[in-house]
């Protein structure tokens, strides 16, 4: 197998040591998010403004969740990564990008009773084939050992791509699209929850979702994604 399917880089191709892995080159150029960073958004300031700093607008318009994180910034290879994951069949890529999240989300995670995943409506879950952000999720829960809900959250209507669209249109379009699967509930009541998803680009996607949960019985949502826009609302391919 490793002959006819050998080890290659996820962001340039040349060949590495193991699958699923960067070469130094690559990794060199992957552009992690450290503090300082707003403590609620996890949006990454320029400056450091001093420990547990928030946005602005965290302060103007508090958002759902307790606490948002991400691994990288949504550019160059971290972009290439997430690409493969989502759209090239490279669900191997999962198991490098949960163990980042880990290192990022550390606050997050042990402040979290159970991790539950952004759903793809079926439409585009027949499409893809499987569900990118619940690859990630299911991977989480294998290395930190917290429970992944799978299924206890659907998406209940086809939602247009997000990609050419402005905050109130993001907004807008992912209104009401989420909703806890029937019978379901129980499984959340009272729960701290971990909500799973690739990419952090506007919040508008993990806040709708987020409200579906605390109106399911969740307790407490906070958000760990893979990575993030580097501008809040900055139009992306892939977001």
């Amino acid at each position: 197998m490793q002959l006819v399917y050998p080890p290659v880089c996820a962001g340039c191709g040349k060949m590495t040591g193991r699958h699923a892995a960067l070469c130094p080159d690559c990794w060199g150029t992957v552009r992690f998010i450290e503090r300082p960073y707003c403590e609620i958004t996890g949006l990454p300031f320029v400056h450091d403004r001093g420990e547990g700093f928030l946005s602005p607008d965290a302060i103007a318009n508090p958002p759902p969740y307790q606490k948002a994180r991400a691994a990288v910034f949504h550019d160059g290879v971290a972009r290439k990564v997430v690409h493969g994951l989502k759209y090239s069949d490279r669900a191997d890529l999962a198991a490098m990008m949960a163990a980042w999240m880990v290192r990022a989300g550390r606050d997050v995670l042990d402040d979290s009773d159970v991790l539950v995943a952004v759903p793809l409506h079926r439409g585009r879950l027949f499409a893809r084939r499987y569900n990118q952000s619940a690859e990630l999720a299911r991977q989480l829960a294998r290395i930190t050992g917290k429970p992944f809900l799978a299924g206890a959250m659907r998406r209940v209507r086809a939602t247009r791509q997000q990609v050419g669209l402005g905050l109130r249109a993001r907004q807008d379009n992912v209104r009401g699209a989420f909703s806890i699967q029937p019978g379901q509930a129980h499984r959340l009541l009272g729960l701290k929850v971990l909500l799973v998803d690739d990419v952090f680009t506007t919040g508008s996607t993990v806040e709708a979702a987020t409200r579906a949960l605390l109106r399911g019985g969740a307790r407490q949502v906070n958000v760990l994604t893979f990575a993030r826009v580097a501008t809040p609302g900055e139009e992306t391919l892939y977001a």
